[in-house]
């Protein structure tokens, strides 16, 4: 049976152990903060609610809870752990003293993965005894409906840690994708930037609203990405695949990725607008009874395409 530790039982701590569990495995859950702990059940059996009328609590919803053991003890928590999921605050120094206490408590054979969205493994693990078992898991919110996990690497790490932690995220129900290079941001909040900064551009210098903006990646981009990646959506435009497209359009998207935004449309202006278009819905109260929302239209989108769903066809290719 896999044993997996969870450091951290906030939003994204309890979705690693949601899904985790819901595979079969055995979790136990650390946090600092008792109360987090102490509310843990509940949060559980809310998702498990929330996802089992879609097919996406597992095989065993009602026994999926019972996997999940919350552990006031670090020590205790890491114990005969196969891999110890990380998802504490995304501060480097904080970070990187985690991680050594990690390092001294966990067995020796216990992957150390972080959840961090941009801080790299070489920076938080360097000079740590057992550094070749550290690497970077870094999932989407909320990642037990957004199955793609990053797998990234330190330079310093063990290839067979790698491969290890590919094969158990993967046999917790996720896509795993190993980054070949460590980058700052991995790939997906690398991609996710761009098409942040010129969506906030094209709102603030006029040319579309927050709602129009947002219809555009919903009834468009979003509803073909959904089951689609880029690559295979320009391969399916032109009748000879992508290098096809790529001669017919490629100078035409040159050009608009020249005029395109960077870290200049990330201003108080822009904040401000986008703010305005949410006024009154960004309350905490209102953003969680959002998220759940959120999380039931996943859910059932995750129920659709499990169903309908054909492997990349450059999936084994990838790796």
């Amino acid at each position: 049976m896999t044993e997996i530790a969870i450091v951290g039982a906030g939003l994204i701590g309890r979705s690693w152990a949601f899904l985790f569990a819901r595979a079969g495995f055995h979790v136990r859950v650390w946090d600092p903060a008792p109360e987090v702990l102490d509310q843990l059940g509940g949060d559980i059996a809310a998702m498990v609610a929330r996802t089992a009328p879609y097919g996406q609590a597992g095989p065993d919803p009602k026994g999926l809870g019972g996997r999940i053991r919350a552990e006031p003890d670090l020590r205790t928590a890491l114990r005969g752990a196969d891999l110890v999921q990380e998802s504490g605050p995304e501060r480097l120094e904080t970070k990187r003293a985690l991680f050594a206490d990690l390092d001294a408590a966990a067995d020796p054979g216990t992957i150390l993965a972080s959840s961090s969205s941009a801080l790299l493994a070489s920076a938080f693990a360097a000079g740590l005894p057992g550094a070749a078992r550290c690497l970077v898991g870094h999932p989407v919110n909320p990642p037990h409906l957004v199955p793609v996990v990053e797998i990234s690497p330190a330079p310093f790490t063990d290839p067979a840690v790698t491969e290890r932690a590919r094969q158990i995220y993967a046999a917790a129900g996720q896509v795993p994708v190993v980054l070949r290079r460590e980058i700052d941001g991995f790939i997906l909040n690398r991609l996710q930037a761009v098409v942040l900064a010129e969506s906030l551009r094209l709102i603030s210098e006029g040319y579309v609203d927050v709602v129009g903006l947002d219809d555009t990646v919903r009834h468009g981009l979003g509803r073909r990405w959904a089951f689609m990646g880029p690559m295979e959506t320009i391969n399916l435009n032109a009748p000879g695949g992508a290098a096809d497209y790529l001669m017919r359009y490629g100078q035409m998207m040159a050009d608009l990725a020249r005029t395109a935004a960077r870290d200049e449309a990330f201003t108080p202006e822009a904040a401000a607008a986008v703010g305005m278009a949410f006024a009154g819905l960004s309350t905490p109260d209102a953003i969680r009874a959002r998220q759940d929302w959120r999380d039931g239209e996943l859910a059932a989108l995750a129920g659709h395409l499990a169903g309908r769903a054909h492997p990349s066809p450059s999936k084994d290719e990838n790796r």
